[in-house]
């Protein structure tokens, strides 16, 4: 697909915040390119679930409607991938990685985050199907069943409750994480079981989970096994505009800082969806696009009425 050489904006990254953000601006009559490299996170679970209308729809159908919609009102998507942004007096120039370069006046980041999963065997491979880390995203789908919380985080003891409510066969295996005396009442209370050591190993049988292997040789049956991530914002490309991702206060990884808006420090640039808001669910990153996608066509208007004053001072009507 061929493309211009300026936009108004190019929006990188195609998931829910993107799309979204490019749907405003493209409504505005704004020249929006969406280039996005086809790694959406929510590639290997079934359905987006949470999202009022949209309950269970497949990641891709979802993707692939809102391109449809982006494109309605002229706006352009591809799919290549962007290795690098640098800074000029009229914006910005994009570089993918098959050499092309593409010029901006503005650009919204929408890269979304990287899942970086505790080093036990078999976890990564089973990821977004039995081995799933939140409960509103997949916990209906995994009620009822044996489900094992495999510590990696402080937050182990926050999933330990929610998925609590999902299922009564819930077991915590602590993975030599400490966990003091409150908790392990709050455990025993609450009728959760508690398997201490180390994990070593997801057994996987006829492609599901059927028991999680410690490094002592126990095994424990489980069907499910939630854990947490370590998330990193995919902004690697932007270093070379003098942004980058700094530790989130949550303690859960590293996303881009920015204003209630979406405004990065860098000016020009705005930031959405999970490589900011490293929580987001499809609905509120879908949501945060959108504010930018507004805040940005904002900018650019005023930046026109500046330009407009300044072609009028200069032409004979306003001499």
């Amino acid at each position: 697909m061929s493309m211009e050489t300026t936009y108004d904006v190019v929006v990188v990254g195609g998931g829910a915040a993107g799309l979204n953000g490019a749907l405003m601006l493209a409504r505005s009559r704004r020249s929006v390119l969406v280039i996005d490299a086809g790694l959406p996170r929510n590639a290997p679970a079934d359905g987006v679930h949470g999202l009022l209308g949209h309950d269970g729809v497949p990641p891709t159908e979802l993707l692939a409607k809102g391109r449809e919609e982006v494109r309605r009102y002229g706006g352009e998507v591809v799919e290549a991938e962007v290795t690098g942004a640098d800074a000029g007096d009229l914006g910005f120039t994009v570089a993918l990685a098959d050499g092309r370069t593409v010029a901006a006046r503005r650009l919204l980041v929408t890269t979304g985050l990287v899942d970086e999963l505790p080093d036990v065997s078999g976890l990564r491979e089973r990821w977004g199907k039995d081995v799933v880390h939140c409960p509103y995203c997949h916990g209906w789908e995994v009620r009822d069943q044996p489900i094992g919380v495999l510590a990696s985080s402080p937050l182990a003891m926050h999933q330990v409750l929610l998925f609590r409510q999902l299922t009564h066969d819930v077991v915590l295996f602590t993975n030599d994480m400490d966990f003091d005396a409150d908790q392990r009442e709050q455990l025993l209370a609450l009728a959760v079981g508690v398997v201490d050591g180390e994990v070593k190993e997801i057994e996987v049988r006829d492609d599901r989970i059927v028991a999680v292997r410690l490094a002592d040789g126990r095994t424990v049956p489980r069907r499910v096994v939630v854990t947490t991530t370590r998330m990193v914002a995919r902004a690697g490309f932007l270093a070379s505009l003098g942004l980058t991702t700094v530790p989130h206060a949550s303690g859960m990884g590293e996303h881009v800082a920015v204003d209630a808006t979406g405004r990065t420090e860098v000016p020009g640039v705005w930031a959405a969806g999970n490589v900011t808001d490293l929580s987001a669910q499809v609905g509120g990153a879908a949501a945060a696009g959108a504010l930018a996608g507004a805040q940005i066509n904002s900018d650019l208007a005023l930046e026109d009425a500046r330009q407009a004053v300044e072609d009028y001072r200069t032409s004979p009507a306003g001499v």
